[in-house]
């Protein structure tokens, strides 16, 4: 049966070359995607030689990318601002696709780096959505561990700005991962990657076909003795062991000329050890059956986290309307394991094993229709369900009404509960063309969360795209967001079963459940082709209500997310690139200021002093970070690459005369990466590389432990030498 016609848009638009891409306002050209439909291999004798050796081979190549440029045409950037990465960009980088997903990102503009992996996007604490193939990943429950891997993408793209309205509830960056495999080469690659902090990093990818099947599959097994960030700035952290299992598969199967499906599969099971200092006591004085010596050195915290999720989709393309429809699931655990000698008590008040559990499937139905010339109509229809569960034991000692500890024998209160959460979606849009320089993009989105509150907002979009001169490009837009906080990370805990405990929360019981962030974002930008470099700029502010951030509070490495009651972000970002032979060259510098005023969910946790000033005052949020910079030069030539980059933070904020009153100091990263390909008389083609992370070996602090909701200090990675060998077969 024909599907209905009228859903929206879903998948990336191609990276126009090997670099980092910079391109403001992405459009998806028709005429663009026509020529890339059209080749025949056959036509072309240069590439007789890679073509398939039959006529019905050929056709299902042809097939094949048509199909991928009409999921593409699904979801375009209209006015948002688009960087992509594809794979000659991301082997460039020092550890290739042996890096987590973080570490690619932090070359794009305003992409700044914090502790456990995380990154913040223009100014929000973790306001981003991942989708593979243009279709959404639930959120999880990982903290230190990125359960999505570089190692099977094809392309990864970073959107953000004032985004269409296909992209909702996580809006400060759309990350969409374009798969690998979607294409029919035969053949794979198993290598060894590892160096310091005793990493060894061993990996298998295999791609082929079948008739009108194709798939590619990838695994990879990581040891380091550098999980989590050093807590002291050593360069051989205490404790700190992950072990790291990942796994990809995706398959695809066409079913005519105008029709596919395709399912993805991922997994991911990560062991962490909690890092410790050296020479540290507990300063609270507490003793536990009599024992008040807890040497840091000697805590053994545990944590394990586990992703598993999975993706189906079919594709329907005809003349004028192209659609697809996805089922797509995720399971996600975390559990806390604190040190059995009850150290966590001594030096923070209790000493709580925990399991949480969040489990989500959904619906996503989009495409498009060709209305006219001048008229190209979205729409979609988005639909998850989650169910959430946390169960925690928490060991704890009686205090009397001073304050005082009444007895040194720890007791267990365990807390369990449970909650469910739906959230409806839906839009539509209409990309319209006056005149051939300029589109003009309309859009409304409805979204309504039902979970720990229930709300709901319909939300108007309007962007444009203008191409005045050749190599000039404008873009702009305004998009009203609506942002949920995270679902999973939101507790359930009863605060009064901590009254009169160690572990009472420093004011009181009283904590708002937090509220959906409400924001108004404007942003306009220009970019501009000069030969064989691109240069650009872009503007931005967010007027919000109900700012969303996140915090540790307590002793499990658990996220809680508050609420500022008003927030101001605004920012402006320089990016370059260029492109010439074999080198090619890219720079961003963003200047951004983040602040909030008045915390009004989640009160509990804070202490009252600061609570009463931010009620009065505007502060920098703590992931606020004035200046970030990243930039990268490479080359390459015969089989050979290399490549310098570096990344620069002003610091982010930590406590001072007031609350994120101080930043910490800036620092600048550099790193080296060169590879080779060798291709032997017995062993075919064999590639090795060398990589220097951190060249200087400059110590920089990314936290120092102090800051509203930061729980402990951390340091950057120190400087690594690393190799590896990869043989394609």
């Amino acid at each position: 049966m024909r599907p209905v016609a009228g859903w929206l848009l879903a998948a990336a638009v191609p990276a126009l070359c090997t670099a980092t891409l910079v391109r403001a306002g992405a459009v998806a050209d028709p005429a663009v995607v026509e020529s890339a439909v059209a080749v025949d291999p056959a036509a072309d004798p240069a590439a007789d030689a890679a073509a398939p050796a039959s006529a019905d081979s050929a056709a299902i190549v042809v097939t094949a990318s048509k199909l991928n440029a009409a999921r593409a045409a699904i979801q375009p950037e209209i006015g948002a601002s688009l960087y992509s990465f594809d794979s000659t960009a991301i082997e460039a980088l020092p550890g290739g696709r042996n890096v987590a997903l973080n570490q690619v990102l932090l070359r794009a503009p305003g992409v700044v780096q914090d502790s456990f992996g995380q990154i913040h996007v223009r100014g929000d604490h973790n306001d981003i959505q991942y989708r593979i193939n243009g279709v959404i990943l639930p959120e999880g429950l990982n903290v230190f561990g990125q359960s999505v891997s570089p190692r099977f993408a094809d392309k990864i793209s970073l959107i953000t700005g004032a985004l269409p309205a296909q992209y909702g509830l996580r809006t400060a960056g759309v990350v969409n991962i374009q798969t690998r495999g979607s294409g029919f080469d035969e053949g794979g690659a198993i290598s060894v990657y590892g160096g310091s902090h005793g990493q060894v990093q061993p990996s298998l990818e295999y791609s082929g076909s079948s008739g009108a099947n194709s798939y590619f599959v990838s695994g990879s097994y990581l040891h380091s003795n550098l999980g989590v960030e050093s807590p002291d700035g050593s360069s051989t952290p205490l404790h700190d062991t992950t072990n790291q299992l990942n796994g990809f598969v995706y398959f695809d199967h066409i079913l005519s000329d105008n029709s596919k499906i395709s399912l993805i599969l991922g997994s991911s099971v990560q062991h962490f050890e909690i890092p410790d200092r050296r020479g540290a006591q507990p300063e609270l004085g507490l003793a536990i059956g009599g024992r008040t010596d807890f040497p840091s050195a000697a805590i053994d915290d545990r944590q394990t986290e586990a992703t598993h999720y999975a993706i189906a989709s079919y594709l329907y393309t005809a003349d004028k309307f192209t659609g697809q429809f996805s089922l797509f699931g995720r399971y996600s655990s975390l559990r806390y394991t604190p040190d059995a000698a009850f150290a966590d008590l001594a030096y923070g008040g209790i000493s709580q094993s925990a399991y949480k559990r969040d489990v989500a499937f959904g619906i996503q139905a989009e495409g498009k229709y060709e209305l006219s010339d001048t008229h190209t109509l979205r729409a979609g229809l988005i639909f998850q369900h989650d169910r959430s569960t946390s169960d925690t034991s928490s060991a704890v000692l009686p205090v009397g009404e001073d304050g005082r500890q009444t007895g040194d024998v720890p007791f267990f209160i365990d807390d369990r509960s449970a909650a469910t959460a739906l959230t409806y979606s839906g839009y539509v849009q209409d990309e319209w063309k006056p005149v051939e320089a300029l589109v003009l993009n309309f859009g409304l989105r409805f979204d309504r969360f039902e979970g720990f509150r229930n709300e709901q907002q319909l939300s108007p979009r309007v962007n444009f795209v203008l191409t005045p001169l050749q190599g000039t490009t404008i873009h702009g837009g305004y998009s009203r967001y609506f942002t949920p906080p995270p679902f999973e990370l939101v507790a359930n805990a009863t605060a009064a079963k901590f009254v009169g405990t160690t572990a009472a929360l420093p004011n009181g019981t009283i904590s708002t459940t937090p509220f959906a962030e409400r924001s108004n974002y404007y942003d306009v930008g220009i970019s501009q082709l000069f030969g064989h470099v691109t240069l650009g700029v872009d503007f931005y502010y967010r007027q919000v209500r109900n700012l969303l951030d996140e915090g540790q509070f307590g002793a499990p490495i658990i996220l809680t997310p508050f609420n500022y009651a008003k927030g101001r972000i605004r920012g402006i970002e320089f990016t370059g690139s260029y492109q010439h032979g074999p080198i090619t060259a890219y720079g961003n510098v963003s200047i951004a200021k983040a602040q909030g005023q008045s915390i009004v969910s989640s009160e509990a946790s804070f202490d009252p002093a600061d609570l009463a000033y931010i009620a009065n005052h505007y502060i920098y949020v703590d992931h606020d970070q004035h200046i970030t910079a990243s930039g990268g030069l490479a080359w390459s030539s015969d089989g050979t690459k290399l490549s310098i980059d570096g990344l620069f933070g002003s610091g982010l904020r930590a406590d001072g005369d007031v609350p994120n009153g101080r930043k910490l100091a800036s620092y600048l990263v550099v790193n080296l990466a060169a590879s080779h390909a060798f291709t032997l008389p017995v062993a075919g083609t064999v590639e090795a590389r060398f990589d220097v992370v951190n060249l200087f070996d400059h110590q920089y602090e990314i936290r120092d432990g102090t800051g509203v909701g930061v729980g402990a200090p951390q340091f950057g990675a120190r400087r690594g030498f690393f190799v590896g060998l990869s043989k394609q077969f």
